[in-house]
């Protein structure tokens, strides 16, 4: 399927109804609310600066990979600037994400930055962790209260048999910086694989239970031509939680942290473990997410190739934000009802690498 990415001036005539000077998409919403076609009120930007990492996971990249030149990704500043303008219309949650977010020069300085906009009730972060050891402190001052951690394994060949190059006493390391940093909340998401670390789920659990922190299982998704064979390592949430329970005693939770998440918790302690199923359980209707890749592309559904291309609109306006905040609104209008990965495993639709996307 061809990458459906629209201009922001074919933006209002791609929707029916819509022209781009007298826009009933912009009419449609509230003042400060994003609202889509079918209802849905978007709170939450998962926004990406980078699509480079220091690790080449399976599921997220190709083993060679060809990063954007310099030129064709956000500056720090257009981050903030569309962050700005996101909170503005009544943007709540701003995620921070990459490819590796920790690996762009100065990422701390937007965090800052971020931290500061009014409006904004939570800053959080997913990464790899292999950063943290140095960054914890100065995330922790920037105003982040909440970090999302990558880890499949807690077994070091495994880990770099995963990640390719990943070393995981530098991740343990950072996730001991982050602990110390007195973080309110952290996460660990796991991918699941069959095969490769399926047998692991309960040993995760015990892991995350000693330290006090949650944890979140993930099923995995058909983006970009990875090479990797999902088909055979496709594991679901109903069989890790059916063996999770011969060892955990696990009640139904209707708490929520603004994601996809749905949580269990285990009698005694304060760790939640979650399960983010967009196979078995997609939770497309109550979806209130859009993402922005790291060359400023917009993206409402992250299992759905269209998109809006920002990036030109920055820099043709770079100090008007009326264009962009138009852009913004109208591309409710494309956000899809629903994605759907089945059929997908072995030939993805979504053919951009979810390093690219943002995790």
């Amino acid at each position: 399927m061809r990458n459906e990415s629209l201009t922001p001036e074919a933006v209002s005539d791609s929707l029916i109804g819509c022209t781009p000077t007298v826009s009933p998409a912009t009419a449609r919403h509230a003042d400060g609310t994003l609202v889509d076609r079918y209802g849905r009120h978007v709170t939450y930007l998962r926004l990406s600066i980078t699509d480079r990492c220091d690790f080449r996971c399976g599921y997220c990249m190709a083993e060679e990979m060809t990063f954007l030149p310099r030129a064709q990704v956000l500056t720090l500043e257009e981050c903030l600037r569309i962050a700005r303008v996101f909170v503005d219309l009544g943007v709540t949650k701003v995620r921070v994400t990459g490819g590796e977010p920790l690996v762009r020069q100065n990422a701390v300085w937007l965090l800052e930055q971020l931290g500061r906009l009014p409006g904004l009730d939570e800053l959080v972060i997913t990464t790899n962790g292999s950063q943290l050891d140095r960054f914890a402190p100065a995330l922790r001052a920037a105003g982040l209260r909440r970090i999302n951690l990558s880890l499949d394994t807690l077994r070091a060949d495994r880990f770099r048999e995963i990640t390719r190059v990943g070393d995981l006493g530098k991740v343990l390391r950072g996730l001991d910086a982050a602990q110390a940093a007195g973080f309110q909340r952290l996460k660990i998401n796991t991918v699941m694989m069959r095969g490769s670390n399926d047998d692991e789920l309960i040993d995760l659990v015990e892991f995350v239970l000693d330290r006090g922190i949650d944890i979140a299982f993930i099923e995995e998704m058909p983006l970009g031509d990875t090479g990797h064979a999902r088909q055979a390592s496709y594991f679901s949430s109903e069989e890790a939680l059916a063996g999770l329970r011969k060892r955990f005693v696990l009640l139904p939770s209707a708490e929520s942290t603004g994601g996809p998440a749905r949580y269990w918790r285990i009698p005694g302690s304060s760790t939640r473990v979650g399960f983010i199923s967009p196979h078995s359980h997609n939770f497309c209707d109550t979806c209130n997410r859009v993402r922005i890749t790291a060359r400023g592309e917009l993206y409402p559904c992250l299992g759905n190739n269209q998109s809006i291309q920002l990036l030109p609109l920055l820099r043709a306006h770079p100090t008007d934000d009326v264009p962009l905040r138009l852009a913004i609104v109208d591309g409710m209008g494309i956000k899809a009802r629903g994605h759907d990965f089945s059929g997908q495993m072995a030939a993805p639709q979504v053919l951009r690498f979810m390093s690219m996307t943002g995790g």
